[in-house]
């Protein structure tokens, strides 16, 4: 059983060690909120607050979710008992969306979880692999740079390579790509950034052989989507389009994507990430894990979900010194030939840097 005693909120802020640049935002600087949930036993478990400083990915933001977990999430659970942490859902029902202010605290009573039952969080959600294939991400900047990046990153063995494009910034650069790297398991993400007038456009990138294109229309469309999948032969994958099971169910019934990319923070958790795995491996659908630009306490949890059977596409999941100066959690996060082995340990795997965290801190709230 699981009793919440205490819920201390760590505002933490980190410079990237690469901004980071896509057709909708630029990072620099990385705000996040480390989520750590405490038990009447004194067991601990980590979560995090992975929206950004403005809602440019979704309506969520830092300050957005920081209200929403001191003011109305976090009094929900304190002094509950759980058995499961699938109860959450049933609790936080009656709060609209803030997906990703919900799944961090879920995510730490998930770590929690695990650890009072002494078992990995990979184990607990249904894990298969002990293993998992890693992919980069490369932002939009000038094309021998992308190149560079690439160039690197393929030498250092990472198995999936994900561009950004843009009606600007499209064609030219993945040509080159291609011709520099013909056999290269390459996609290209749009994050809503065309539109049904683009069509012709996008269906020139069928020559290219990508894995993927993902996310090229709005955010909240699944209908346009479909349209455009009956006229390429390219596999779409939707990122922003799913925030639950139901509009993956959608998606999959109306023929909007052949794709699905799965990222906890944006569809409100663990449990309805581990519903739409479900729901995708029954319709033969492959998901991948997505990245937020995240700390290694959410890369951990991604690791032990892109472990389960359908993840069959590597996801956003690297090595931390590609983001960090320095990692908050030990060991740190290192992928190897392109693979990063998950920890045999109890929870997440990693021992939390409590001490740097508290370094790093803006500012620290408990809430009893």
């Amino acid at each position: 059983m699981i009793k919440v005693e205490k819920v201390t909120l760590y505002h933490i802020t980190q410079k990237l060690k690469v901004p980071f640049t896509s057709s909708i935002g630029y990072v620099s600087d990385r705000d996040s909120i480390l989520v750590e949930v405490i038990d009447c036993d004194g067991v601990s478990g980590w979560g995090e607050v992975v929206a950004f400083s403005t809602p440019w990915y979704t309506e969520e933001t830092i300050s957005t979710c920081f209200h929403l977990l001191k003011d109305i999430l976090i009094p929900l659970v304190i002094s509950e008992t759980f058995e499961h942490p699938d109860e959450l859902q049933e609790i936080f029902k009656r709060i609209k969306r803030n997906q990703m202010a919900k799944a961090s605290l879920e995510g730490a009573i998930w770590d929690l979880y695990a650890k009072k039952k002494n078992i990995s969080l990979s184990t607990a959600l249904g894990g298969v692999r002990n293993e998992i294939e890693c992919g980069v991400v490369v932002g939009i900047s000038s094309l021998s740079n992308m190149i560079e990046q690439i160039t690197r990153y393929n030498e250092e063995g990472y198995k999936r390579f994900k561009i950004k494009i843009s009606p600007d910034q499209d064609m030219k650069i993945v040509e080159e790509i291609r011709k520099r790297f013909p056999d290269l398991p390459l996609m290209a993400d749009a994050n809503s950034s065309y539109t049904l007038k683009d069509v012709e456009r996008l269906k020139e990138l069928d020559q290219f052989g990508l894995m993927m294109i993902e996310q090229p229309f709005a955010a909240d469309d699944i209908i346009d989507h479909a349209k455009l999948q009956e006229k390429l032969s390219t596999p779409i994958c939707l990122d922003e389009s799913i925030t639950t099971s139901e509009d993956a169910r959608k998606a999959i019934e109306l023929g909007s994507c052949q794709v699905i990319n799965i990222k906890p923070g944006r569809v409100g958790g663990l449990t309805e990430s581990k519903k739409i795995h479900d729901l995708c491996l029954k319709n033969d659908i492959p998901v991948w894990c997505g990245g937020m630009l995240e700390t290694s306490i959410s890369r951990a949890h991604n690791l032990a979900l892109a472990s389960l059977a359908n993840f069959t596409i590597p996801g956003d999941i690297s090595s931390s010194s590609r983001y960090w100066e320095q990692d908050i959690v030990d060991p740190e996060i290192k992928s190897v030939a392109g693979k990063i082995s998950l920890q045999n340990g109890l929870g997440i795997g990693f021992d939390v840097k409590k001490d740097m965290i508290k370094e790093l801190a803006t500012s620290i709230t408990t809430i009893k």
